[in-house]
């Protein structure tokens, strides 16, 4: 019986047809592929390698030597340091102009600052700080004739510790703005005014309403700039040269030739970079995906 006697249609056959729409992202895809994806293959396989191409676990076992351990803990330290301080100014700032008094004409310049400021890095920002806190700059040579305050006496060194916590704090404090400005401005005002219906004071509102709302999406920007600063080069070259012992200086160290006569235990550094940045982005994006649940 055919389908005409049946009087049912049979089905037709659709041909597949790619949507142009995707074209569009095959220039970032390609990007993605050869600039991340391959290279980070590249190092990953490198890292559990011998020079003569075999499998090997000594690269990560190297790892643990002690000058290794010291420069990633001090490269955790600074980056430890730098997000917090990061967090805690960025967080006033953004406030300040949300939820404080200040003109909101002030936020349309903030944000774009912010927006400049958080990608402003290497060679460029090194030298600013140079100019102006290095042993001849700006603000150290007024201190010391105009208000008698040594800063070298001080113990406070720009090619130190802190000095590059302090350099890394320009682009640190303009990215928490940016990311903790839509978090304040999901602060819903009914929330407030219930609270203080119930009778609970502005302390009482945000330790027991605001504050908790706000915390992943903090904590998340923490571990974002944690990674930012874990993973920046250029600038802790340009301003420290070799003089502070952190991984990224150990790695471009490692692919200059200057150090490590084993090149694959510098994959194995770059892989060990891979994994703790991993770890922290990981953290940002499930606490982000917490706070978008309160601040939809």
């Amino acid at each position: 019986m055919s389908s005409a006697d049946t009087g049912t249609a049979l089905p037709v056959k659709r041909r597949y047809r790619p949507k142009l729409e995707w074209l569009g992202i095959l220039p970032f895809a390609i990007f993605v592929l050869l600039f991340l994806i391959m290279p980070t293959m590249k190092i990953v396989i490198g890292a559990f390698q011998s020079p003569d191409g075999s499998f090997t676990f000594d690269n990560i076992i190297g790892l643990f030597t002690p000058s290794i351990l010291a420069a990633y803990w001090i490269s955790i330290k600074i980056s430890v340091a730098s997000a917090a301080l990061g967090c805690l100014i960025g967080f006033a700032v953004a406030s300040a102009v949300v939820l404080g008094g200040l003109p909101q004409k002030i936020r349309a310049p903030l944000l774009t600052f912010s927006g400049v400021a958080s990608q402003f890095a290497g060679v460029p920002l090194a030298f600013a700080f140079i100019a102006t806190l290095g042993p001849v700059g700006l603000v150290t040579l007024f201190l010391k004739t105009q208000l008698g305050i040594d800063l070298r006496v001080m113990g406070f060194n720009i090619l130190s510790f802190w000095g590059l916590t302090i350099t890394y704090l320009f682009f640190q404090i303009p990215l928490m703005i940016l990311i903790i400005t839509p978090a304040l401005d999901g602060l819903k005002r009914e929330w407030r005014e219930a609270a203080e219906i119930l009778g609970a004071s502005g302390w009482q509102y945000w330790r027991m309403v605001a504050f908790p709302i706000l915390l992943p999406s903090i904590l998340g920007t923490f571990s974002l700039l944690f990674a930012n600063a874990f993973g920046a080069v250029a600038t802790a070259i340009a301003l420290t040269g070799s003089s502070l012992n952190i991984v990224p200086i150990l790695l471009f160290a490692q692919i200059r030739g200057d150090v490590l006569s084993n090149p694959n235990l510098g994959y194995a550094l770059a892989f060990g970079m891979i994994i703790v940045t991993c770890i922290a982005n990981t953290l940002y994006i499930w606490m982000r995906t917490r706070s978008e649940r309160w601040l939809k």
